[in-house]
């Protein structure tokens, strides 16, 4: 599931190609993805809207829209699931088969497309009150992140991926966080340190900051599956062939640890894969 680097670099990608485009025609393929709102009330209120900008909220785009006819602005939000994917495409070339929704802005057509269907692009913005601090928001401090691991008793990896805590952590960056503040990921959140917190949340923001900027100076096919292993979306036939995600534990089992030469071990919590090094990862 893409995290909050592969979604910053997404919007980034998508802020200058959607700003100023008006939708003109919608499909919905899927309604699931449009829910609370019914296809047909979705067309209705987005037809003849202008893109205004787009903004990220941990896993969300929340893309800013001004309304045709009382020129009121609104926020369509999208969150791109397990499997999914949003660019644009020429309209000479016909939506794939999983398109979920497609929206016509003239000369090009803007496709979220996904092959489970878990993710969505709604109305309905309620998902973003239940969300915590953003890595670098200024109320996320070392002080207000140990207080939210004070009063769990879950294993830190576990609480880490709680969206109320810091917005925008998933699997893979939990791992490499843990990895880099050299704390074992089965350790309960409540007997975290204040020092051991306090490292952890500078690994937090600055495993964050690293992703983003390996996505950002890398020519990444956004329309095109995941399937060379590098960050989240498909590798642009320009991109330098030693280019790779700096992942010192994640999807590395067996394989051995770039500090001290132990193996990686993976262990499964909370039905999620966990990556850590035994050697390392001892507090």
């Amino acid at each position: 599931m893409p995290e909050l680097p592969e979604v910053e670099v997404l919007v980034r990608h998508l802020r200058p190609l959607l700003i100023g485009k008006t939708i003109r025609h919608i499909q919905i393929r899927r309604p699931k993805v449009v829910r609370p709102t019914t296809p047909g009330s979705f067309k209705r209120i987005l037809r003849g809207a202008k893109f205004l900008g787009l903004q990220r909220r941990g896993k969300y785009l929340s893309f800013e829209l001004r309304l045709p006819t009382t020129r009121r602005k609104i926020h369509l939000l999208g969150h791109l699931g397990m499997t999914g994917r949003m660019y644009l495409a020429p309209k000479t070339e016909p939506p794939p088969k999983h398109a979920a929704v497609v929206l016509d802005l003239g000369n090009r057509n803007f496709i979220y497309e996904d092959t489970r269907y878990f993710g969505r692009l709604t109305l309905d913005l309620s998902a973003l009150e239940k969300l915590g601090p953003e890595p670098w928001d200024p109320t996320f401090t070392p002080e207000q992140f140990r207080e939210k691991l004070k009063a769990s008793r879950q294993p830190i990896k576990v609480k880490l991926l709680d969206q109320s805590v810091v917005a925008g952590i998933g699997n893979i960056y939990a791992s490499e966080a843990l990895f880099r503040a050299k704390i074992s990921p089965r350790r309960a959140a409540r007997k975290i340190s204040a020092a051991a917190a306090e490292k952890l949340w500078t690994a937090v923001r600055d495993v964050m900051q690293e992703a983003i900027y390996c996505g950002s100076t890398i020519p990444l096919n956004f329309a095109a599956p995941k399937t060379d292993g590098l960050f989240y979306f498909g590798r642009a036939a320009s991109a330098p062939d030693f280019y790779g995600e700096r992942l010192c534990v994640y999807d590395r089992a067996g394989k051995p640890c770039t500090v001290c030469g132990a193996p990686i071990r993976r262990i499964v919590q909370a039905a999620r894969s966990t990556f850590f090094c035994p050697h390392c990862q001892n507090g």
